[in-house]
């Protein structure tokens, strides 16, 4: 339980970090949810059941998912699959400044993360039981941060859409990404895989510039995102051809 502690410790480095950003208003005038505030229960369950070992593959996630981590606290917690699968059920409290539109409820989110449910449904259709595939894998994201975009419609009223990390300002940016950059150092150092495999392109750039000089191969699967024709087609397929051509599976 060493590894697990350790690496709950530079979790909660990384939310004190965000969480002075968020007061000092850097990311400003996006609404901002911290999963590792409000879902921390549920994200400290998690690693402690799955993350207490050394890995061989680490996957890389960008950030929160509206409808999966963001509900849940786990790296693309679509609810169905960590509550079945996992086995995961922790308590998980409310966001602070909530948008409407993207409301937080928790273990009682009727939406599907649709990112999350393809990963975790791929893990769980190879490996059928969540430790076999916990023995050498383990799941992170690189920004533990949802940030909502909001807008002002033609009718007078607020509206608001996901913004990703790479679409902040660059003073914003910089800021975040060095913190995420330290967190993700420290991961590899306690985990040492022997690959960091980026879910899209985003998380494995970031791996790149964060792991530099660290010994292990960094590759890349295609996102699991319904914004992607592609993952539309066949995502486990390619994902998984991807996987076997790396040397991973």
């Amino acid at each position: 339980m060493k590894i697990a502690a350790a690496q709950l410790e530079a979790a909660a480095t990384l939310k004190d970090r965000t969480e002075e950003m968020l007061q000092k208003g850097v990311f400003a005038p996006a609404r901002v949810y911290n999963p590792l505030t409000y879902a921390w229960k549920a994200f400290e369950e998690y690693v402690k059941r799955y993350g207490s070992e050394k890995k061989r593959v680490l996957f890389l996630g960008m950030n929160p998912g509206p409808w999966g981590m963001a509900q849940i606290g786990v790296p693309f917690g679509e609810v169905a699959a960590v509550r079945e699968w996992l086995g995961i059920s922790a308590p998980v409290e409310r966001p602070r400044n909530e948008h409407p539109k993207y409301p937080v409820d928790g273990w009682l989110c009727k939406r599907s993360e649709v990112s999350g449910r393809r990963l975790w449904g791929l893990f769980r259709e190879r490996f059928v039981k969540p430790e076999a595939f916990f023995t050498e894998h383990f799941v992170v994201n690189y920004c533990p941060l949802l940030f909502i975009e909001t807008t002002l419609l033609a009718n007078g009223k607020e509206g608001a859409r996901n913004l990703t990390p790479d679409k902040l300002p660059p003073e914003s940016r910089a800021a975040l990404f060095d913190a995420c950059d330290v967190h993700l150092r420290a991961l590899a150092a306690l985990l040492e895989p022997r690959f960091l495999i980026g879910v899209g392109s985003f998380a494995a750039a970031r791996a790149e510039t964060a792991l530099a000089g660290m010994n292990l191969s960094i590759g890349k699967i295609l996102h699991p995102s319904p914004a992607s024709p592609q993952s539309n087609a066949d995502w486990p397929g390619e994902a998984t051809r991807q996987l076997k051509e790396l040397g991973v599976w």
